[in-house]
């Protein structure tokens, strides 16, 4: 039997997930992650853990070093930047993923904020609860542009969705399919022509929008991230923002989650924020969820696990 740590605040005892795991023969340990942990606890908690499945929370080489029984974590979502790739490598514990997953409720949030930038939707609400009556001047997103950056399940289904409202689409990736029906420019002809600048990349060390890539782009444009909050220059978003080098954003992911209240991103009028909702659907977490539990329990009988990050270079370890 292992002793599995659950972390996903959405997972609970006696749930789909948890009743799988148990159903082979495993022991469940949940400690939501709902906020800052105090010091040691993330740590201590894998040192007593033979796989975990968690959200967002930082596990680092230390925490590593100090969990000898750990042999795999699973994200319960996508993006896995949270977690030491080399250290788990190198201290043979697998890591996965759950691609596509919640690809379905990424897109149709984004959607969601487009509409809201498009019909300055945020202003508009405030406006109507202060007993003011706005009538902003606003456009339609049929007919106008969509760049997207980055082309993974995320990207693709909402280039689908942004099809049918009539948006013309240029795609900038590394992987181009040129069985998708997109155009394939460089990112900065996409900053350059683009009315909306979607980010659906995996997150890498510099930010993908910074003060240059801001200005590449149009002064009527918007950007939305339901990415990552790392793949934006939060200071450099702030001072095109007052400098009205481009219109407005919408922001579902933030550096730091949850954001400082004092950020200065929250009190602009021309900012929508949501708390990193994008794919927190219940049918996404039910499949993410459901994903991850299936990885861990392939992963704890020597079976391949399904969205492995690294299990060539573990199983080459091991070897």
């Amino acid at each position: 039997m292992a002793t599995v740590l659950i972390t996903t605040d959405y997972l609970h005892p006696g749930d789909d997930v948890d009743t799988l795991l148990r159903a082979h023969g495993h022991e469940t340990v949940h400690s939501p992650a709902v906020g800052p942990r105090p010091d040691g606890e993330m740590a201590a908690l894998l040192a007593a853990s033979d796989a975990a499945i968690i959200a967002s929370e930082p596990v680092t080489a230390a925490m590593l070093r100090a969990a000898p029984s750990l042999s795999v974590i699973a994200r319960s979502g996508v993006g896995y930047d949270s977690v030491d790739i080399e250290a788990a490598t190198a201290h043979g514990v697998l890591v996965c993923n759950t691609p596509g997953a919640n690809r379905h409720a990424v897109a149709e949030m984004t959607l969601a904020l487009l509409l809201m930038c498009a019909r300055r939707i945020g202003e508009t609400t405030d406006g109507v609860r202060r007993g003011e009556w706005p009538r902003h001047d606003t456009r339609q997103l049929r007919g106008a542009t969509l760049g997207i950056i980055g082309l993974g399940p995320s990207g693709r289904a909402v280039a689908d969705l942004a099809r049918a409202f009539g948006m013309t689409i240029l795609v900038s990736t590394g992987h181009p399919d040129h069985d998708f029906d997109v155009t394939y420019v460089d990112k900065t002809t996409l900053l350059r022509e683009s009315d909306f600048v979607s980010l659906h990349a995996r997150a890498g060390g510099a930010p993908v929008i910074d003060a240059a890539a801001l200005a590449e782009m149009k002064p009527s444009a918007y950007l939305v991230n339901t990415a990552r909050g790392s793949m934006v220059d939060e200071d450099a978003l702030v001072d095109a923002l007052r400098d009205h080098t481009i219109a407005g954003a919408a922001l579902d992911v933030f550096a730091t989650e949850p954001p400082n209240p004092d950020n200065p991103l929250l009190a602009m009028p021309t900012v929508v924020a949501t708390s990193h909702l994008a794919g927190q659907t219940r049918e996404a977490r039910t499949d993410a969820g459901t994903a991850a539990a299936e990885s861990v329990v392939a992963a704890l009988a020597g079976r391949p696990a399904a969205g492995s990050i690294n299990e060539s270079a573990v199983a080459t370890g091991r070897s």
